[in-house]
């Protein structure tokens, strides 16, 4: 064998190596990363501030995606959408991408944690349930260690100038869920605090999270189910169209 032969072999070894890896830590997006549960966000344009939700679910990966209930009115974020950080690759052309305060609610696929609320749990059996309790706050701080967490303040030394507290006399938190928008690993400056919440009302938009009417949310929140690997997906309607079968949306 040459060595022109074997540097040749060796730099396709590599590659292939390459290749392996990077299909074990980056799930498959054709599969939609095993989600059977999908609530899809679309809104007329990335500056509109309110949108409509259709939940979707497939009994199986191969299954087609059956549309479930009606589609829900929700609010955006005060100024629109921009990419967040998620399960999706940003598009290379992408000129919008969300920054902490910008108001934008994040455009992407993103996995759905956890859902919380000041009851005690007496409607959500398949999926994790938080009981929002007095002490406990999202840091939105991007200085701080905590930034884009829920703790309990009182158990954390307290390194933050920002948060928002989850017990809030609004009742805005008073059902919801977790969207894990740029968690893992969490970036500075590229957002924080991101939930399905309820809404002031259709006319309100919001800071850069979801919202909508309580009972509405409610009937989402008790039909998630982690077995289902319930995903998040927020796109205006002409991004939408345009992944729809990349990303083999509903």
């Amino acid at each position: 064998m040459t060595l022109r032969l074997a540097l040749i072999l060796s730099a396709v070894a590599v590659l292939l190596l390459q290749s392996v890896c990077d299909a074990a830590t980056h799930p498959d997006a054709s599969s939609l990363f095993g989600s059977r549960q999908v609530l899809l966000v679309t809104s007329e344009s990335w500056d509109a501030t309110t949108g409509q939700l259709q939940l979707f679910e497939r009994e199986s990966l191969s299954s087609a995606w059956i549309p479930v209930g009606k589609s829900i009115p929700v609010s955006l974020g005060r100024t629109g959408m921009a990419w967040g950080i998620g399960l999706h690759a940003v598009p290379r052309n992408a000129t919008l991408e969300k920054r902490e305060g910008d108001g934008k609610a994040p455009a992407g696929i993103f996995s759905i944690s956890t859902a919380f609320g000041y009851a005690d749990n007496d409607s959500i059996r398949a999926f994790p349930y938080l009981k929002i309790a007095s002490g406990l706050e999202c840091v939105d701080d991007p200085l701080s260690s905590s930034y884009n967490r829920i703790l309990d303040a009182s158990a954390h030394p307290k390194d933050w100038n920002s948060s928002e507290t989850m017990l809030r006399p609004d009742g805005l938190y008073a059902a919801g869920a977790v969207v894990e928008h740029n968690s893992d690993p969490v970036s500075t400056e590229k957002g924080s605090c991101i939930f399905l919440h309820i809404w002031r009302g259709p006319d309100k938009p919001t800071a850069g999270c979801t919202a909508m009417e309580e009972g509405a949310l409610r009937s989402l929140l008790s039909r998630l189910d982690a077995g289902r690997k319930p995903l998040l997906v927020q796109l205006p309607r002409a991004e939408y169209q345009k992944l729809k079968k990349e990303w083999v949306l509903p």
